[in-house]
């Protein structure tokens, strides 16, 4: 992976594990949005758009800049090809292999619209990026989210709130180990006739990527957008003109069937005078639109009570440019919103040249499209056909777009209060000045605003204690200060539960077992003076009554004379167990390497000290098993221990220990504790 980094000197740097996030589309840019975060190990994709005002491999993010097979989770947030159009390409020609989520609203709509911009898009480009079959192929890799749902992907918690904006569209909230990043999308926080407006998250996020289309530009109050609208429309029919108006097939266009067809019901005059849906998924919008009324406000689900507000009166649907008759006034919504292709920039090049004729543009229009360009008005434009004529036709700029402008964005940021915030979707001139503004609303709070170009990473760091969470029996009973508290430690994801090991099985999908150990140990001499010398050196141990001479050590090990010249010792394994089980068979060695079996008991007290005097031994030796790098002085009676750095020293004859870390200097007393339980004489 080649991702071009530049160093951010705004950000937080230090101890801590790093967050990343690199624009792969939408970076100082309103098109292709595709952001790729990496954190911890996980990797999140949010959204996979094309770039409308580009055709072909040039309208896809730049996903050369990234390995697909490392994303773990993909999230769209909603239907606009801007957002979605090259999931397609991204899941059917790449090898991505992780899982894919949307809300069931923008599933819905996502195959409609991409079939449809499959078919327009075969008249005009070379390079296919994909064809219907892919898309069919993709509904099945397609997993759905509902609105506060929480779901988990490999360690990675996200779940979404209502963006506003469009049907379906959410803003993300991704959780990975207590670190949270909200991912807007597009919203808006203003509630129109049939969405409502976006909600504020109940937690704040750590960083917020969010959309900054329109930069520091208010919208005008929706009562007058509303106004300035039915008046451009009804002043242009009554003079016997044409209106087109170019819009996306599904979002604004809904919107405004709703504006025109109240519009047309109050004025009984217009009534003659025809208006189109024109898109070829006119019916099947409307379908999908009906069956998702409870996701709409409650303007919109009171008034279904009494009758479909989306069954219009007075608007016909036109699937296509034959079936239009060119004949008087008329008012055409045709897709798409840019005019770069299909039926609303046929209609463009059949009225353009006629001054009676209007162009209303209802909402944002990315740079290099012929919408942005005709805002400009122009004196001349190039047709399909590649004629050049003169643009006539009066061109309206009422903005119905569902983004958020300053007022909402300032407001929902004073809401929220990230200290990091990330731009993005926007023109780098709008961005740039957002960016300015809202430097200077967060000054001196300890708030950073970046907006990264495409390709280019945002680091960020980020230091979490980690904490574990008892349950089951261990939180019956909360303990007191001072006290200990024992038991499994078990980690799912990035969450830390302590457990009793009898609630494994109820809290995780794990089960506790036990491991017998058996080892056979060379041993010559008459088993009664080995059992003589384990009392001596251990306390409990019995004679259990079996068929061979058994001896229990310690409750646990167990000590049988199978052979002439070898014993068998046997142990469920644990730290302890482990231990005595060491120090046993490195006693065992040692009585039959000095040949000291047979002896009378008057020569026992000779072979216990010479036992003692090599006890260090067995001490180092235990030791090592337990902390790895130990090292021994035997002359001066030094154990040197060295754990990840930090040297202890124990002084075996004084039985002294020196340690700066407490922690450790812990860990070794209970260790030497246990070594001696386990070996001091105790016929001393």
């Amino acid at each position: 992976m080649s991702i071009l980094k530049r160093k951010e000197s705004m950000m937080l740097r230090g101890e801590g594990d790093r967050l990343d996030v690199t624009p792969l589309g939408a970076g100082n840019e309103v098109g292709r949005s595709c952001v790729y975060m990496t954190y911890k190990g996980k990797t999140v994709l949010f959204d996979c758009g094309i770039h409308p005002a580009y055709s072909g491999m040039a309208a896809l993010p730049y996903f050369d800049e990234i390995d697909p097979i490392t994303i773990d989770v993909l999230l769209v947030t909603h239907f606009h090809l801007d957002h979605c159009a090259s999931l397609p390409y991204f899941l059917e020609k790449t090898k991505f292999k992780g899982r894919v989520f949307m809300t069931h609203a923008t599933k819905a709509i996502y195959k409609l619209l991409l079939s449809d911009f499959v078919k327009i898009s075969k008249v005009s480009v070379d390079d296919m990026l994909y064809d219907e079959q892919d898309i069919a192929r993709t509904m099945d890799k397609i997993e759905v989210i509902d609105f506060h749902q929480t779901m988990e992907v490999n360690g990675i918690r996200f779940w979404c709130y209502t963006a506003g904006h469009v049907l379906g569209a959410a803003m993300f909230m991704v959780d990975i180990a207590g670190t949270r990043v909200l991912y807007t999308g597009d919203y808006s926080c203003e509630e129109d006739r049939h969405l409502r407006a976006a909600e504020m998250p109940q937690f704040s996020p750590d960083v917020c990527i969010i959309e900054s289309t329109y930069g520091v530009q208010i919208h005008q109050p929706r009562i007058m957008r509303e106004r300035r609208f039915t008046d451009t429309v009804a002043q242009t029919v009554t003079q016997g003109g044409r209106v087109l108006i170019p819009a996306f097939a599904l979002g604004r266009a809904q919107e405004l069937l709703l504006i025109l067809d109240e519009y047309w019901e109050t004025h009984p005059e217009l009534q003659h005078i025809p208006i189109y849906y024109a898109s070829p998924l006119a019916k099947k919008c409307m379908a999908v639109y009906q069956t998702y009324i409870n996701a709409m406000n409650d303007r919109i689900q009171k008034q279904f009570e009494v009758s479909n507000p989306f069954n219009f009166k007075h608007i016909l649907p036109l699937k296509s440019i034959e079936q239009f008759e060119d004949v008087g006034p008329a008012v055409v919504m045709a897709s798409p919103s840019g005019l770069q292709s299909g039926l609303s920039r046929q209609l463009f090049d059949m009225w353009c040249q006629d001054k009676k004729n209007s162009c209303v543009i209802p909402g944002y229009v990315v740079e290099g499209t012929l919408a942005k360009t005709i805002m400009n008005e122009p004196k001349e434009v190039t047709l399909l056909s590649g004629l050049v004529v003169p643009l006539n036709m009066r061109v309206q700029y009422i903005s119905f777009s569902a983004h958020a402008d300053f007022t909402q964005t300032s407001a929902f940021l004073n809401e929220l209060r990230p200290p990091n915030i990330i731009l993005v979707h926007g023109e780098a001139n709008e961005m740039g000045r957002l960016k300015a503004k809202l430097i200077t609303q967060f000054a001196g709070q300890n708030v950073r605003v970046l907006s990264p170009k495409n390709c280019q990473t945002v680091e960020m760091y980020f230091k979490g204690e980690k904490t574990a969470k008892a349950v089951g029996r261990l939180a019956e009973k909360p303990p007191k200060v001072g006290d200990s508290v024992s038991g499994l430690l078990v980690r799912k994801g990035f969450m830390y539960q302590l457990m009793a090991p009898e609630d494994l099985h109820s809290f995780t999908q794990l089960s506790t077992g036990s491991v017998m150990q058996r080892q056979s140990v060379p041993y010559k001499g008459a088993f009664t003076v080995l059992k003589h010398r384990l009392q001596q050196m251990y306390e409990g141990v019995e004679v259990t009554k079996a068929e061979t001479p058994t001896l229990k050590v310690h409750r646990n090990l167990t000590v049988t004379q199978e052979g002439s010249d070898y014993v068998v010792l046997q142990w469920v394994s644990d730290p302890v167990s482990d231990m005595v089980a060491d120090s046993v068979v490195s006693m065992i060695l040692k009585l039959d390497s000095q040949s000291m079996f047979g002896i009378a008991s008057n020569g026992f007290r000779a072979k216990e000290a010479q036992l003692e005097k090599n006890e260090i031994k067995i001490v180092h030796s235990l030791l090592v098993s337990l902390f790895g790098d130990v090292k021994l002085d035997e002359k001066l009676q030094i154990l040197t221990i060295t754990v990840d750095g930090i040297v202890a020293t124990v002084d075996h004859a004084n039985k002294g220990i020196e340690c700066k870390d407490e922690n450790l200097n812990d860990r070794i007393r209970v260790a030497l504790r246990r070594i001696q339980t386990a070996l001091y004489p105790l016929d001393s």
